[in-house]
């Protein structure tokens, strides 16, 4: 087995290779002085078992490049099996039409990876689970789940509430929920008419109690921030989030800073910039544990699901 990183994530690729008690494979992923992505491994790959680890974060263009340069590099390397590691998946939020002549830039991007070389990919809690039929190739969704629960145990008082900030994320809400034997709230979010804020409606008492939501993305952090309001409005103690990928864009980091949340806890499926680093509400936790621990089973050819048993 080799571990090749890219550059969208390394100190994420360097904790993973560390818990396996690896060396990262020698490649240099570089630039030609117009941009163009180079891609050359110095050692050899010829009948190995081969894990690309690439966040397709910002600049998701670069990224997601860099990694299907990288994996036709192995593919033209004979390696024997070619698995991308993307604990971010990008553009997964494009998952469906959403009006007329817009495109599925989701299975557009699975189309690439895999005519690039993948033979397995493993994500990170997708955006939307139908994102697994885009591929003809095997697909390992892992969830942050486990992650999340042991933190919150460590971390959080009696009275909890675990809360979903939409309709759409009651299932990941749900299945943390039971993991800490919590409550379940849910936030009904509408825009009446276009130019007009969102009128939200909490389907749950969570008056007096100390609230955690979860989510898979925050990336404005806008609806994030408005449903702390609602829920402090209703009578909650504290409110604290929860989210998998970090995108943190534009104002977000202020937003969260100014907003009446505790605590943002997010993982290092992105990469931090200063600004997350700085902020005094802002928390990331690794994800290396999770993500070497299903790369290793992998590769022995052993179960991944039971890691979430």
């Amino acid at each position: 087995m080799k571990i090749l990183a890219c550059n969208s994530n390394r100190p994420l690729s360097e904790a993973i290779a560390e818990y396996l008690a690896m060396s990262l494979a020698n490649a240099a992923v570089k630039r030609f002085s117009d941009h163009e992505i180079f891609v050359e491994i110095h050692e050899n790959v010829r009948g190995q078992d081969v894990f690309v680890i690439q966040s397709t974060c910002y600049p998701a263009n670069d990224n997601l490049m860099e990694l299907l340069v990288t994996l036709d590099a192995l593919r033209r390397g004979s390696a024997k099996r070619i698995t991308a590691v993307i604990p971010y998946f990008g553009y997964a939020r494009q998952d469906r039409k959403s009006g007329p002549r817009t495109p599925i830039s989701a299975k557009l991007v699975a189309n690439l990876i895999t005519t690039a070389g993948a033979d397995r990919v493993v994500t990170l809690d997708l955006h939307s689970g139908q994102i697994q039929g885009f591929f003809d190739i095997p697909l390992d969704n892992l969830y942050a789940a486990p992650v999340f629960t042991n933190d919150i145990r460590a971390h959080s008082d009696e009275g909890l509430m675990v809360v979903s900030p939409d309709v759409g994320g009651v299932v990941r809400a749900r299945a943390i929920a039971s993991r800490i034997d919590a409550d379940l709230a849910i936030i009904d979010k509408r825009r009446e008419r276009a130019g007009v804020s969102e009128v939200m409606n909490i389907i749950g008492d969570v008056k007096g109690r100390r609230c955690v939501m979860v989510d898979d993305i925050v990336d404005s952090a806008g609806t994030l921030c408005n449903a702390a309001v609602a829920l402090m409005k209703a009578g909650a103690v504290s409110v604290s989030a929860y989210v998998t990928h970090g995108v943190l864009s534009g104002k977000a980091v202020e937003r969260v800073t100014n907003s009446p949340l505790k605590e943002l806890v997010i993982t290092d499926s992105i990469p931090a910039t200063e600004a997350v680093r700085n902020a005094r509400n802002i928390r990331q936790i690794s994800i290396a544990p999770l993500m070497a621990e299903s790369i290793q089973r992998i590769s022995e050819e052993r179960s991944v699901s039971s890691l979430f048993d």
